[in-house]
């Protein structure tokens, strides 16, 4: 149930803002909700979304360099090294001399990465149930649609 601000500046008609801003706020709260869902269910495996766009990024390009996964994830450069560190700290990945240039490091996904990475693609899985199963396949879709014109940087 949305809370009665959001509800008043979504059907505020005098003002010219309230719709956009109503927008943006039912954005984030959609946003928040599904987050915090999710970090709930990747908790008890020693992960959160952000460790979890890593895990998937590893997964799908393999080993890379914090760099690399910072551009893959939009994950922000203090934060990067803070989720790398708890990711090692967790047996999940391993930072390794990059072979290319020794003063960078690469970080690999162990073995319990990977395990912990199916774990929490059932999760996903079934977080995503909870949240967008009450959508058809065709909302869906065109939420997904309309979520990607909304991402890209305007010209």
């Amino acid at each position: 149930m949305l809370d009665d601000l959001l509800e008043r500046i979504l059907a505020a008609d005098d003002d010219p803002a309230a719709p956009h801003v109503g927008l943006g706020m039912l954005l984030a709260a959609a946003h928040n909700r599904s987050r915090h869902e999710m970090n709930g269910e990747l908790r008890p495996l020693g992960i959160d979304v952000r460790g979890l766009a890593m895990l998937l990024a590893l997964d799908m390009y393999g080993p890379s360099s914090q760099r690399r996964l910072i551009d893959l994830t939009g994950i922000d450069k203090s934060t990067m090294v803070r989720a790398v560190d708890e990711l090692e700290a967790g047996g999940l990945v391993r930072r390794e001399r990059a072979p290319q240039d020794r003063r960078a490091y690469s970080i690999t996904l162990t073995g319990a990465g990977r395990r912990a990475l199916a774990s929490a693609r059932r999760a996903g899985a079934d977080v995503g149930e909870r949240i967008f199963g009450r959508l058809r396949p065709d909302e869906r879709d065109q939420l997904v649609s309309l979520l990607r014109r909304l991402a890209e940087p305007t010209a």
